[in-house]
């Protein structure tokens, strides 16, 4: 039998000590996220955060964005403390600042950070009085995403500007249902931040809102009388079926796989719809997101963004890991990996400068779309609130949660549009009349 020599057993039992100290000394940072493209992305890359922080452990919790949004709020409203890090958004942010739920991060990533970089109607919406509580992942508005070869087809010229009627017409020329072509791919899934985003910019520019000034409810208008009488028609006419089941991802898929001529949406999708992983493309071009002549386009703002719950046990790891994923470098380092089109975009002004990025197809008109919305005037005629596809109160969730299951009842039809909008205006002041409003 060999004996090993008390020196070298020394060393071993010590070695193995302290391998088992740094792990029992290892923080965990919990991390809430969405299933999309960008965010599963950063997952994968993260092999370069834990080299450079090998005393954090990093465990994901990644949800679809309607569950995703469900949890968190459940978590941070009733101090559950099962996350470090969220992912919330510019509708989310200011309201939980304000409540002091979140950590302010005017400190993250010291002075190579560069918050200055960021862009500014990007930051202002993830703040509160000028502190930061939120720092973009990404940001973006929404456009129009078409099939250049299925237009040149048709005779057709994508307006850089399109109109809704444009729009409308070039999707029910563009539907050819034994070939599984559909004209127009739309959100159709119930969610105040899936068809309820969609549905709310489109409402803008047809002159709706969701209140008027002294906080009544607004869906007995005609102008929601006609936005979504517009999308239900244009939907049975030239979209795709199972439409109400249908949001961010299910379109893309639908997109990516040659269902759809154009696709109204997150200027995010673009990405994706250049990716690899979509059979068209080479054949995709980008537009406004459209208007009906009254001065305000169907596009939103917001940005996903990083933040920390007031109370984590674990701050500044969670801090480092959200520095990390917010930074200038880590835009270098997915362009690195994956390519300039798949970096995060939206965020910041240093990316729109970046001539490799520039060339990118997408990336001047996401800045122009960014930059033509405006949440603190968001519709036609005035009103009290702050947001462009949301309304910036606490309440604007769980209405805009019920809204959006009546918008999608009437793109099933199950209901007609006269009884969505009856039950929209009806359970919307319910709700207001108990929140007090107005205030």
């Amino acid at each position: 039998m060999r004996h090993t020599p008390r020196t070298t057993l020394a060393v071993a039992v010590g070695t193995a000590l302290c391998g088992a100290s740094l792990a029992a000394s290892a923080e965990t940072v919990t991390i809430a996220t969405v299933n999309n493209g960008d965010m599963i992305r950063m997952q994968k890359l993260t092999g370069d955060f834990t080299e450079k922080n090998p005393d954090i452990e990093l465990e994901w919790v990644t949800l679809e964005e309607n569950v995703l949004r469900q949890r968190v709020t459940t978590d941070i409203a009733t101090k559950g403390g099962q996350y470090d890090v969220l992912t919330i958004g510019t509708y989310e942010v200011p309201i939980w600042g304000a409540q002091d739920w979140l950590v302010s991060l005017d400190d993250i990533g010291g002075d190579d950070y560069d918050k200055d970089d960021i862009l500014p109607s990007i930051r202002d919406g993830l703040s509160v009085d000028g502190t930061m509580y939120g720092v973009p992942f990404y940001g973006e508005s929404s456009f129009t995403m078409y099939r250049t070869d299925l237009f040149e087809e048709a005779g057709l010229e994508m307006p850089e500007e399109p109109s809704w009627e444009f729009v409308a017409d070039a999707a029910r020329q563009l539907t050819d249902r034994d070939a599984e072509q559909y004209g127009i791919c739309l959100r159709g899934k119930p969610g105040w931040g899936e068809n309820g985003a969609f549905l709310g910019a489109m409402a803008n520019s047809f002159g709706a809102r969701w209140f008027d000034m002294d906080w009544n409810p607004q869906f007995d208008s005609e102008e929601w009388a006609n936005t979504l009488n517009f999308y239900v028609d244009l939907m049975t006419d030239a979209g795709p079926p199972g439409a109400s089941a249908n949001g961010f991802n299910e379109n893309l898929a639908l997109f990516q796989t040659g269902k759809c001529a154009m696709w109204i949406d997150a200027t995010s999708a673009g990405s994706g719809v250049t990716s690899s992983d979509s059979e068209v493309a080479d054949r995709v071009g980008f537009a406004l997101a459209p208007d009906n002549g009254l001065g305000k386009r169907a596009n939103w703002l917001w940005a996903w963004a990083l933040a920390i719950p007031a109370g984590t046990d674990n701050e500044e790891a969670a801090k480092k890991f959200v520095a990390w994923a917010t930074s200038k470098e880590y835009l270098e380092l997915v362009a690195e990996n994956e390519g300039w089109s798949q970096v995060p975009p939206g965020s910041r002004t240093s990316l729109y400068e970046n001539e490799n990025y520039l060339e990118v197809p997408f990336a001047e008109m996401t800045l122009a779309s960014i930059n033509a919305a405006d949440p603190t005037q968001p519709t036609v005629d005035e009103v009290p609130y702050v947001g462009v596809q949301f309304v910036a109160i606490p309440e604007f969730q769980g209405i805009g949660n019920d809204v959006g299951q009546e918008f999608s009842a009437a793109l099933a039809g199950t209901k007609t549009v006269e009884e969505a909008l009856e039950a929209a205006q009806a359970l919307t002041k319910r709700q207001m009349d108990r929140a007090g409003y107005p205030k």
